[in-house]
């Protein structure tokens, strides 16, 4: 069972959208945000511009829709959680959120064309009310907006009695969404793209309620500029479970230019998979990433899971966390030779960095980018089961190695055979590996060979 602490925000003033004074002004509030200097109550990262005002605020409002709902189970709403995410990486502004069922992450990406003003870095969540969505609605396209993400210094000084104070849950599969999630889109391969016209078309066509069919897993494939849907999997094709998760695309359809389909290889008889929906905007993208099925949340996913096992990769994350510099594109063969590892000890420590939100994946560069969540590090890692209970069967002399490939792991009543794998993924032989395959992440019993076998050869 997932644990839930309370994460508290407080905003200098209400976010909102000015039009008295002779100019609009869109005011993005933030609350404990972190930046290169350190932590910082309600930093700023944004004065300029933006230069189509209507794209942006259909774009916030589609990130919006994603945090306030939960597609697993509709009737229940998501009322309560986090506000998004915005991170500045120094060329972009990058506002993301999770569904409140943690099946589908939105990102949307400001672009430096699409903005006109100095873009800071660091990290922080941002205010979105009713009164602000209801404001965003009515934006339409005109003179360029002027965008303030951070309390302007001139104006707080006046406005000590519009304090605004949220206590929200911050449940720790919220967070475990954002560890798994970069480590999902960095398998993904581009599979289609099409133009506008045809991503209306597409999309358009889709359920938007989540009745039986659309619970289910669909595959589309693309032919001739076109996309249609197919009940099998084959080369080329992607995953689309649940269409209906796809709903706050149809803010932006108006303004799309086109729309990119991401997600890993499939074949016949393979089961449903991750997909990553891409619209591209002027001078922004809008991604949504969905999870292989609607009601399964990426935090159960269990990808980080072998790097939180391994002491070495520990030891690198640390060693590459200095290394960071709010990289809006990371180039692993620059951060190899920097730290003197590996690019493939590299990569599995920024699968560690991850794990506390530190790592996002961006799909169109093909790159991770740094960011830093304003939340407690090391929840994830203290509060994930398998890692807990796979911990706790090492400590109580449960795994019994073997010369070669082999092991035993005692766990209640039962003994269970462990082997490692051509592909260096560990094998066993309980209910949860006969169930998933391996698809989603290592058992327990796997993960307890894993950090025997570390510390047996650290032993030696």
């Amino acid at each position: 069972m997932s644990s839930t602490a309370t994460h508290s925000l407080t905003y200098l003033r209400p976010s909102g959208l000015d039009r008295s004074g002779g100019r609009d002004l869109l005011g993005l509030q933030t609350s404990g945000g972190r930046t290169p200097g350190g932590d910082v109550a309600n930093p700023t990262f944004f004065q300029g511009f933006l230069k189509d005002p209507a794209v942006a605020a259909a774009g916030l409002l589609a990130v919006a829709d994603v945090a306030a709902a939960r597609y697993y189970d509709p009737r229940r709403t998501g009322s309560g959680l986090l506000d998004p995410v915005v991170t500045g990486n120094g060329d972009r502004l990058r506002f993301e959120s999770f569904s409140a069922c943690c099946g589908v992450h939105a990102r949307l990406d400001v672009l430096d064309s699409g903005l006109d003003g100095e873009i800071g870095h660091g990290t922080t969540n941002v205010d979105v009310n009713t009164p602000l969505r209801d404001a965003l609605n009515g934006v339409t396209a005109g003179d360029p907006l002027h965008l303030t993400v951070g309390p302007q210094e001139l104006a707080v000084a006046t406005l000590g009695d519009r304090v605004v104070e949220k206590k929200v849950p911050l449940p720790d599969r919220w967070l475990r969404g954002f560890a798994e999630t970069q480590v999902i889109a960095a398998g993904f391969e581009l599979r289609a793209e099409v133009s506008a016209a045809e991503a209306v078309r597409f999309l358009r066509s889709l359920p938007r309620s989540g009745g039986n069919a659309a619970r289910g897993g669909q595959w589309v494939a693309a032919a001739g500029g076109r996309l249609r849907l197919t009940s099998r999997p084959a080369a080329g094709t992607v995953c689309l479970p649940g269409p209906q998760r796809l709903a706050a695309l149809h803010r932006v359809l108006r303004q799309a230019d086109s729309l990119r389909l991401y997600g890993p290889p499939a074949a016949p008889g393979s089961g449903l998979l991750a997909s990553a929906w891409e619209i591209g905007l002027p001078g922004m993208r809008l991604t949504l990433t969905l999870s292989p099925e609607t009601g399964r949340g990426f935090s159960g996913e269990g990808t980080v899971l072998n790097a939180l096992a391994d002491a070495e990769t520990e030891s690198d994350a640390e060693l590459l966390s200095v290394l960071l510099a709010w990289d809006p594109r990371i180039d692993l063969g620059l951060l190899a030779a920097q730290s003197g590892l590996a690019v493939e000890r590299v990569r599995s420590a920024l699968t560690r960095l991850g794990v506390d939100g530190r790592i996002g994946y961006d799909l169109a560069e093909a790159a991770h980018y740094h960011r830093e969540l304003p939340y407690a590090t090391g929840r994830v890692e203290r509060h994930n089961p398998r890692l807990k209970a796979a911990r706790e069967l090492v400590a109580a002399g449960a795994v019994r190695l073997e010369p070669g490939e082999m092991a035993d792991v005692v766990s209640g009543s039962f003994v269970h055979r462990v082997r490692l794998a051509a592909d260096g993924a560990f094998q066993c032989t309980c209910d949860w590996w006969a169930g998933t395959g391996g698809g989603r992440g290592p058992c327990r019993h796997a993960l307890a060979v894993r950090i025997a076998r570390n510390g047996a050869t650290a032993a030696l």
